[in-house]
């Protein structure tokens, strides 16, 4: 199965100079845990995180109705295409310690792959699985 098959469209995306307040009622609104952020070409530039607005925003004591989201996303955001197997997109987020990977075409975001979606794929299950497992591993062995 590919990333096409199970990613999520159309996908809700952020300005970078839109605030970090916006992005927090965006994410709640939405019920969502990222948000990529894009540029006016539809390229994504970073990615933010509910994680991201607590620690580097609210614990650095910013004001969240004066701080962009430029200011504190996530850079060097890793991406795949369409057409990736979703088992090899689930070792990649495991590898790469991820939890949702944005998928672009020509270079434009086009959909979003969580490991939940990879785990609602019959043929991904496991990998989904193993990919959880080392996410998770890793964070308890940061404690």
């Amino acid at each position: 199965m590919k990333l096409r098959d199970i990613m999520t469209t159309p996908v809700i995306r952020i300005d970078p100079q839109e605030s970090v307040a916006v992005a927090a009622r965006t994410l709640t609104h939405y019920n969502i845990g990222a948000l990529p952020v894009c540029g006016s070409d539809g390229r994504i530039c970073g990615l933010v995180t509910d994680r991201d607005i607590v620690t580097r925003c609210l614990a650095a004591g910013r004001q969240p109705g004066s701080t962009t989201v430029q200011e504190i996303m996530t850079r060097g955001v890793v991406a795949a295409v369409p057409d990736t197997d979703a088992a090899l997109a689930a070792q990649m987020m495991g590898k790469r310690q991820i939890r949702r990977l944005p998928v672009v075409e020509n270079e434009k975001l086009c959909g979003m792959v969580s490991i939940g979606d990879l785990a609602n794929c019959d043929e991904s299950t496991y990998d989904a699985g193993d990919a959880l497992a080392e996410i998770s591993n890793n964070v308890s062995s940061r404690n």
